[in-house]
């Protein structure tokens, strides 16, 4: 693929954005740990001593310099472009989390984090270019076709029955719950930030979108996406190393916003017919970046049986 102008800025965005989110993943959990010594109450259990720690708003300011890069980024290019490579921030912060948590990344951790980024550079590589998009009143036509709206409803059963259900059950013994509200709500934002960032560009470019109701309430979903995902985004670094959250909340995230990007934005009729190959079977690699881990295995697992189980029950 030739990347346009407008993409190549988002490829840059993206890059640095995941540099820095990678990072604050390292700050936040040195953050947490220092909060629970202090206090007692680990965020995990429901505490939030961390909004007293320097250090955890020291990473919160680096999530949120990331979160902003990766905004612009989404007024540029695809989010089929510039999800894939958050890949980048599981290097940064599995390779930090050794060195400075001393949570040790063995040798099949290795292989899943560059199978990981390989999986992602081809899936960049096959990305379409972009529909121009004129309006902010177009992208909510696409948000309120039957199809997106079918997605939206499932994603918020979903999460209303993980965090009703779930949560309190099994969500400080298998990484997949918290994970899993963070993945779905941030499918959901992701497509709120590409709104969003698009209607300040072109409000920016002269042509003002702030005058559409629309646009506030692209803007209300992203704040309400966003807090949900801190909430349980903490919650789940709090309880489980670094190296499990990271890989996991990447591929379930990047999987449901690419999956969401389609419904909504219909990519993949920008494709040609190699293109869409490449980009169905790399999703899979990326997927298989699991695979080398045996405790996301074991979690895929335990997950499974919980569902059964609820089902059953």
């Amino acid at each position: 693929m030739d990347f346009s102008e407008d993409n190549t800025k988002g490829f840059v965005l993206a890059l640095l954005s995941s540099g820095f989110i990678g990072a604050s993943f390292i700050i936040k959990k040195k953050g947490l740990r220092r909060a629970a010594a202090t206090s007692g109450v680990r965020a995990g259990v429901g505490g939030y001593s961390y909004l007293l720690e320097p250090l955890w708003w020291l990473g919160m300011i680096t999530m949120i310099v990331g979160e902003v890069a990766n905004f612009v980024a989404y007024a540029f290019a695809p989010a089929v472009l510039v999800t894939p490579l958050g890949a980048l921030s599981i290097i940064v912060s599995a390779v930090l989390a050794h060195f400075i948590l001393n949570e040790k990344l063995h040798k099949l951790g290795i292989l899943g984090c560059v199978m990981c980024i390989v999986g992602s550079v081809i899936i960049v590589i096959h990305a379409p270019q972009e529909h121009p998009i004129t309006s902010v009143q177009e992208i909510w036509s696409m948000a309120t076709q039957p199809a997106f709206l079918l997605y939206m409803a499932s994603v918020t059963v979903l999460v209303f029955i993980l965090v009703i259900h779930f949560a309190p059950q099994c969500g400080h013994t298998n990484v997949l719950v918290f994970t899993g509200i963070c993945s779905l709500m941030g499918s959901l934002s992701v497509m709120s930030v590409k709104a969003l960032g698009t209607s300040l560009k072109l409000t920016f470019e002269g042509k003002n979108q702030l005058i559409y109701p629309e646009t506030w309430f692209f803007m209300l979903v992203v704040a309400t996406c966003v807090i949900t995902q801190m909430i349980y985004l903490n919650k789940a670094l709090d309880t489980f190393n670094t190296a499990v959250v990271s890989p996991i909340y990447y591929v379930m995230f990047t999987t449901l916003a690419i999956l969401a990007s389609v419904i909504m934005f219909k990519h993949t009729t920008l494709l040609s017919a190699a293109d869409k190959s490449w980009l169905l079977r790399n999703n899979f690699w990326n997927c298989c970046e699991l695979l080398p881990n045996p405790v996301c295995l074991w979690e895929w697992r335990n997950i499974c049986s919980l569902l059964i189980g609820a089902g059953k029950g």
